[in-house]
């Protein structure tokens, strides 16, 4: 049955999107950090169905993340406080990735460091290794106390990680930027500057939340990360306003739970969309939104999936 699915989807060029020298067979992932490595999530749905998988983000050696409690539901989205827990480098290429190797999927691997160095390392290390497409470069993540916001909230220290990654290898590289800086565009263009093949945008929303009865903070880091629909306003703008300023590909996430999220995205100018909180909630998730991106092409006469990207800026 998946080689089946796998081929049918392969038929549909009109769904085809290129997030650099990266060729997507439609433009539906997911965001790192919220479909594990992929079996997770292979009971409910047919991986190859996928435009590509980001991997649970990966540092050089393993992480056993933050202090607990991790996790806390807010009205509307979900706050996290992982920390980066990953079974380092060496045991992802061994142990995780040759689960992806019977897919027909490209693997995006997210990575993360405490210096600028350790992103180049990793990037050396992954582009020797079968089976890694692209390289989606983590300098956005709220919750660690080194490395991750502090390289992406200045301009001048994420074009410097960006500069050394793409030196460093010759996969997609795709920069995975914060909203918690005071301009998001001028991160952008830093690292479209310094190389940058590709964006994700945006990472979670800097947040907490306080027991009033214990009249503590929740999350054991006491900070987290905010997703879920709360932060789809805040996404979009964002991608709006980078697709404005910047001529590279955008994988817009942030809020999406439907295909209408979705379309808003790819109309504000993302070239592909990844779901992210919506798979803890719907392993199908990911399914509804790429079915739902077709009728809508099919609905509105649209030929390719390329026409809409950014075609809200048309419209103004």
């Amino acid at each position: 049955m998946s080689g089946v699915n796998a081929s049918k989807d392969a038929g549909r060029s009109h769904l085809t999107v290129n997030i650099g020298s990266l060729r997507m067979k439609n433009p539906v992932t997911v965001a790192s950090g919220t479909f594990g490595f992929g079996p997770e999530y292979a009971p409910y749905l047919d991986l190859n169905r996928l435009g590509a998988i980001v991997v649970k983000g990966i540092t050089l050696l393993p992480r056993a993340g933050n202090t607990t409690p991790r996790l806390v539901e807010t009205p509307a989205g979900v706050l996290n406080s992982i920390g980066l827990q990953n079974p380092g480098v060496e045991r992802f290429i061994t142990e995780a990735l040759p689960f992806l190797a019977d897919y027909d999927l490209p693997v995006i691997v997210n990575i993360a460091g405490d210096t600028a160095q350790d992103y180049a390392r990793l990037a050396e290390k992954l582009s020797r290794t079968a089976g890694v497409a692209a390289l989606e470069v983590n300098i956005s993540c709220p919750n660690i106390k080194k490395g991750g916001l502090q390289f992406g909230s200045d301009p001048a220290s994420a074009a410097e990680v960006t500069r050394l990654v793409k030196e460093s290898t010759h996969l997609p590289v795709i920069i995975k930027l914060s909203p918690n800086v005071t301009s998001i565009v001028a991160v952008a263009e830093k690292v479209a500057a310094a190389g940058a093949d590709a964006l994700s945008l945006i990472n979670t929303l800097l947040g907490m939340a306080i027991d009033i009865r214990a009249r503590r903070p929740v999350l054991g880091n006491i900070l987290g990360g905010l997703s879920g629909p709360a932060v789809k306003p805040v996404a979009l703008r964002a991608v709006w306003q980078v697709r404005q300023a910047v001529p590279l590909p955008i994988i817009g996430m942030g809020g999406i739970t439907s295909a209408a999220d979705a379309i808003e995205f790819l109309l504000a100018g993302a070239t592909a969309v990844a779901v992210g909180s919506a798979n803890f909630v719907n392993p199908l998730a990911t399914m509804e939104v790429l079915a739902g991106i077709e009728s809508y092409l099919n609905e509105n006469g649209f030929n390719n999936i390329r026409e809409i990207s950014g075609l809200a800026h048309n419209n103004i």
